[in-house]
Parts: C-alpha cells; structure tokens; sequence
C-alpha cells in the first residue's frame, strides 16, 4: 500500500553511498589538483582555492536537497531569462582566455554562466514538458527546440562548444523521455539529414582555427603533434606511462615536468592515471559508475513526471561529461573543454554539478514510499 510522500531530508542508507561517491570523486580530484599545482608560486594555490568552490557547492548541494523542486522548477523560465541575459553580458564584456570568452570576471574570480546554463535548461524542459500533455509535432518538438536555440547560439558565440554539444543531448534526451511517435522521430531524422551538409558548412565556417585543428587532431592523431594535437598526445603518453599502479604521488612525469598542459582542468584524468595508474584509474571509473547507477535509480523510483525529468536530465548531463571527458583524454573524442565533473578545477563547474546532484537527493525524498 501506498504509504506517505517523504518530504524530510533525514539521511539513509541510500544518502551515504551517494555522497560517500561524491566525497570520494572529490577528493581524487583535489588530490590531483594539488599533485599537478603544489609547486605554483601564490598565496592561493589552485587546490586551495577548489576547496573554497567545493565548499560553496557543498551549500548550494544542501539548497537543493532541502528545498522543494516543484518550487525550483516554478521559476525555471526566469532563470533562463537571467541566464540569457549573463550570457549575453559574457559576449560583450567577457573575460577571454585562450581565444574563448566565457568568463563574467567578479574581482579575483570569474563567474562562467555557460556551466550554470545546462542545469538551467534542465529545470525549463522539465518544467515544460511536465506541465498538459505536450502532443503534436510543435508543442513536443518545435517549441522547446526553439526554448533551446537562445542559449545554444549564445553558448556556440563565445565559443564554448563542450557545453553547446551538452544542450543538444540534453534536448534530444528530453525528447526522448517524454515519447516522440516512430513517424515524427523518421521525419525528424530525414529532416536532419537533408539539413546536415548545410548545417556541417556552417558550423566548420564558424569554428575557430584552434577548433579545426582539435577535430583534425581527433581524425589523424599524428597532426600537429607539435601543435595543437600536443595536448591529445601527452595525454596518452601520461595515460599509458601509469602502466599497472601508477608512479605515485609527483612522480608522474608527463604532469610534473609540465608536458601535459592543463592538467588541473580538462586533463585532470590523465595526471589521475599516470600516478595511480590502471588499477587506480578502474577503480575511479567504478566510482562514476555507482554514482550514475544510483541517479538512474532515483529516475525509476521519481514520484512524478517532473521529478523524472528532472532526475534523468541531470543523470544525462553528467554522464556525458564524464563520458566526453575521458574519451578526449584517451584519443576517442576530439577535444571540446568539457570539464570532469567533481574532479576538473572550477568554481562554476563544481558548485553547478553538487547543485545538480543536491537536487537528484531532493527528488529522491520526495518519491512515495511503497510498504
């Protein structure tokens, strides 16, 4: 029999591995960070200051928990119009950094609204579609699609195509979710791919060099190895060098002699692999694992259709990134700047992810209790 709806946030069994998960993928990435930056000359290294966002994002992580996400996702159409608008100010007086500008600089630190924007959309396509029934190829299709296209363009402007490609799959999943008949999924698909060499024209003519280069990097791994493909070469030569244990604390060559660039950000993984090696490597893939299996059970056991949304959202968005982000370490995706949830250094990445991840708890205690 159907029993009451669980609105406490008192913690179970359940809650402690989740978290345990998370503590743990957190701190191998802080671990790393300080490996790769011990040696930084600063007051305020970059694994001190990942401990400040970690903190942050460990208060924004217990708001969403104890909040309720029906009130959350009842203002998500203004936060995407406060997003549009943050977007639109990074276009004009953003900070730039390595031909990218998608930085708000607030004194010390920058504030990246693109990071902010993928949980946004999440919150606005589940508010959509968990709302009448969405039938017919425009309310399920068409609308949300151009809900999407504002943030999507802004985000390709800057460029930041890490976080365009994860509002695409975002969207796609969404739709998937909710149903799409055979016959309007065949005409989407048909429609798609009359478009594409048009779309693939334009998209190309957009990149900039440094784009190009990376996805020519992805189709020949010997390209600019010198160049633009360094990135991807030592980052399987750290990868590899880890062999079966690892070298330990600092003794990773490739991250220590400074041959893998951005090694606390993007690259995070492969100073992980060179110092812990294969078996290290494994173990921490199995604790993303266990951390995406229980997501996927808190959007089977979601209460509601927006709880489930929400849920699979969230679990969708992060397993891309992860997925995205160790198959550009390990060579089988080009290179796109997508962070490594919990592990990559970033203030708006992490407290964005255990926002996110408070927020998959918050769904979980509001499910109905069967006894």
């Amino acid at each position: 029999m159907i029993g009451r709806t669980t609105n406490s946030a008192s913690v179970d069994t359940f809650d402690l591995r989740f978290i345990g998960l998370i503590v743990a993928i957190l701190g191998a990435g802080v671990l790393s960070i300080y490996s790769v930056t011990y040696d930084q000359n600063a007051a305020f290294p970059f694994y001190a200051k990942q401990v400040v966002w970690i903190l942050l994002g460990a208060v924004a992580f217990l708001a969403m928990w104890l909040s309720d996400y029906h009130q959350i996702a009842r203002l998500a159409y203004p936060a995407y119009a406060i997003i549009l608008v943050l977007l639109t100010v990074v276009l004009v007086e953003g900070k730039s950094s390595r031909g990218a500008q998608r930085w708000i600089p607030m004194g010390p630190f920058a504030f990246q609204p693109s990071e902010f924007a993928k949980l946004v959309l999440i919150l606005t396509l589940a508010h959509y579609y968990s709302k009448a029934p969405r039938v017919g190829w425009l309310q399920r299709v068409v609308w949300p699609g151009l809900l999407v296209l504002p943030g999507l363009i802004l985000i390709l402007k800057q460029p930041d195509l890490g976080s365009g490609l994860s509002f695409l799959v975002v969207y796609v999943v969404m739709l998937l979710m909710v149903g799409t008949r055979p016959k309007a999924l065949s005409m989407a698909l048909v429609f798609a791919l009359m478009l594409f060499p048009f779309a693939w024209e334009a998209m190309w003519g957009s990149l900039h060099d440094y784009q190009r280069q990376r996805i020519m990097t992805f189709v020949d791994s010997t390209y600019d190895t010198s160049g633009k493909g360094y990135h991807a070469l030592q980052s399987r030569i750290a990868i590899g060098s880890g062999e079966l244990t690892g070298k330990g604390l600092h003794g990773g060559t490739q991250s220590q002699l400074k041959f893998l660039p951005e090694g606390h950000t993007d690259f995070v993984f492969s100073v992980f692999a060179e110092e812990w090696g294969f078996l290290g490597a494994l173990a921490l893939l199995l604790l993303f694992a266990a951390l995406i299996w229980l997501s996927l059970e808190i959007v089977a056991r979601a209460k509601d259709r927006l709880g489930a949304l929400l849920a699979v959202g969230i679990t969708c968005m992060l397993s891309f990134c992860i997925m995205v982000n160790i198959g550009m370490t390990v060579g089988t995706f080009p290179i796109v700047g997508i962070p490594l949830p919990l592990m990559s250094y970033g203030g708006s990445a992490t407290v964005m992810t255990l926002a996110s991840l408070g927020l998959l708890l918050n769904i979980k205690h509001r499910r109905l209790s069967f006894f």
